[in-house]
Order: structure tokens, then sequence, then C-alpha cells
């Protein structure tokens, strides 16, 4: 089944830097993955407030170094926005679902983020399916267009995660004929099957992200991709970054939460019924669709945080958990130690915490 596709990605030369504040902060914001992303650190971490008085030219040099970082991660994020995007045709992602079932070869990333979400396929039991390309692209939850029935039963009929085939090999570099290096290339064996990773790919951003801001001597940082945050380190006074939960009966621009949590060294990733939604006859349908139905899901939460090491388990998770509901959902925190705490909200913006024992 093709999909429509485009070349241009929206607001691709957005970048704005602040700071740095009293504090030494400074962040960074910019749009991809058609969500805003905000980046923030400490200019001079290392030092206390009354060294960055005494020596302001040390700072602004830091911050001018931060700046150069966050710009290196700006375009890290639009490497991945050329590989993993449905709707962009030169990417992995677009290629691979108008392959008609042939090989494609993709990048190393591609191919590790397929890797990774097949695994929470897998895991999730049925109710997350990286394969529901086909049936989302039927809803339009902006305009608030309920597909047809039957086109949902038509689409229906090529979900299935197990039809994604993962290929590896290794050939010589033609420079020297003698050093291998891996090539990889993935497969859909249904070619009406449409891949959808928007449920994994922003965690596995965010971990590659924080990759880059460590490896360039950035030992205290947050990264918040539209909701995936990652936090590493503790800020210049000990204490550590800090998280809202979501109020699943507010809009997320409305910043309204429920209360906060400590983030060290790990992410936290939030599905919930109320980010995309629209109401029709009285009727409320949110994006979390059912692979089974192609309906919006039932359930009995409205949204769910997961606390990992890893921002890709925390959103791969996050869905699976919403999407079970409540009782199905606290039985899965207890039997998946990578998830180390869970935030289940009711509609009624009741919270249920679930940690690990």
């Amino acid at each position: 089944m093709s999909e429509q596709t485009t070349d241009s990605i929206p607001l691709a030369d957005t970048f704005g830097f602040e700071g740095p504040s009293e504090s030494g902060l400074c962040s960074a914001t910019f749009y991809a993955f058609n969500t805003v992303v905000t980046l923030q650190a400490y200019a001079t971490d290392s030092c206390s407030a009354s060294a960055r008085q005494e020596d302001a030219a040390t700072e602004a040099r830091s911050a001018k170094d931060l700046c150069g970082i966050f710009e290196a991660a700006r375009d890290r994020c639009r490497f991945f926005e050329n590989r993993l995007s449905r709707t962009l045709s030169r990417s992995d992602i677009s290629r691979l679902n108008n392959a008609g079932g042939a090989w494609v070869e993709v990048c190393k990333e591609t191919y590790e983020l397929l890797r990774h979400s097949l695994r929470y396929c897998e895991e999730s039991g049925g109710v997350f399916d990286i394969t529901m390309g086909s049936v989302v692209r039927l809803w339009d939850f902006h305009q608030g267009v309920i597909p047809d029935e039957g086109d949902i039963a038509e689409a229906l009929a090529h979900v299935d995660w197990h039809t994604i085939k993962l290929g590896m090999r290794e050939e010589l570099n033609p420079r020297n004929n003698i050093c291998r290096r891996p090539r990889f290339s993935v497969r859909i064996a249904d070619p009406m099957a449409s891949v959808d990773v928007g449920g994994t790919a922003k965690g596995y951003i965010a971990d590659d992200l924080g990759k880059l801001l460590q490896n360039n001597g950035l030992s205290s940082y947050v990264i918040n991709l539209g909701g995936n945050v990652l936090a590493h380190g503790l800020k210049p006074q000990g204490e550590p970054w800090r998280v809202g939960i979501q109020d699943p009966r507010a809009s997320r621009e409305s910043g309204n939460i429920l209360g906060a949590v400590p983030l060290e060294n790990a992410s936290a990733v939030t599905s919930g019924t109320y980010e995309r939604c629209f109401t029709r006859n009285g009727r409320a349908y949110h994006h979390i669709l059912d692979p089974k139905t192609g309906l919006p899901v039932q359930t009995d939460l409205a949204g769910a945080t997961v606390i990992a090491r890893t921002s890709l388990d925390a959103e791969g998770y996050s869905t699976t958990l919403l999407a079970l509901g409540k009782d199905a959902a606290v039985r899965f925190v207890r039997t998946h130690e990578m998830i180390l705490a869970a935030y289940l909200v009711n509609d009624e913006g009741q919270m249920i915490i679930v940690a690990r024992e």
C-alpha cells in the first residue's frame, strides 16, 4: 500500500538558544518529529555560583560551547528524521513501506530501532504492533476523521509484526579490501503492510542524544522530545531534575500536572489518551489504536508514565501499559525489571504508583 510522502521537514532551520541564567542554565529549543524539542544543561555545572560571578568570561565561553553542542544535537535529530519519518520519501521507513516486500538496505540506527521495537511488540501480548501504519494513516485526529469500517478491516488484514524480517551481512571495505563492515537490510514479507515507529523512535533518539551530550563532556542535562524526558546527573546544588506527571484531563500545552517526580540517570515517558483526540456524537476518540480492532483501545486508564533507565524502554512500555488497563498494567510492571516505576492515571485524575519491589 503506497504511502503519501513529502520531501520537506517543517521548520527545519528553527533553533533558539537562551542562557546562561543566573544559575548557569542554558536551554535550546527547536522543532523535530512534529514536536518541540528542548535541551537543558548548565554552562559551568562543575563551578559554584561564586566562581561563575568571579569569572564571567569563562562562563560565556562555556555557554558558547554549549550552544555548539546543542546545535550538533539538532543536526543529529535531522539525521534521524531523514531516516525514520514515515512521510519523508527518502527515509528508510518510507522506502521500506513502499518496497513491495523487497529487501531494503537501511542504516545501522534504523536496523537497531526496528530490532528493539519487535521486542516490545512481542512482550506486549498483542496490544502494541509497529505494523499499524496502514491503520494509523486512515485516521485524522486533527480533522476528526473516522475511517470507514471496511477500510479499517482491509488495513487490519496487513497488521502483523512477524512479517518484518531483519538481515545483516558483512562485506569487505573497498578502501582496503581487508576490513569487514556490516550492511543492514529489512523487508516486510507482506507487501501491503506498513511500518510506523512512532511508538519507539523518540525514545531511541533521546538515548542517542544523551550519548552525544556525554561524549561532549556534559554530565548534567535534560532532553525533552515532546514529553519524552531523559535526565542525567544532578543540578549544581546536588538536586535531581524533576519531571511533571501530565494531568490527562488537560492538554499537554496547558502545563497542568498531577505532581512531579525526581529523575536522575533515567527517563520518563507518558502515553495518554489526551494527546491526540476528538469527540464525535458524544463519544471520545483517541490515537492509541487497538491492533485487533483498528479503533481506539478500550482502557480504564487515561495516562501511563513509565520510569526506566533508557528512554527507549520508557517509551516502548508506556503505550503497552496504557492499552492493557490498570490491573494488567500493574502485573506487567511487576514482571518487567526494566521498568523502575509506573504512574497510572484514570479519567478522574486519580493516580496509582507502581514501583518495583
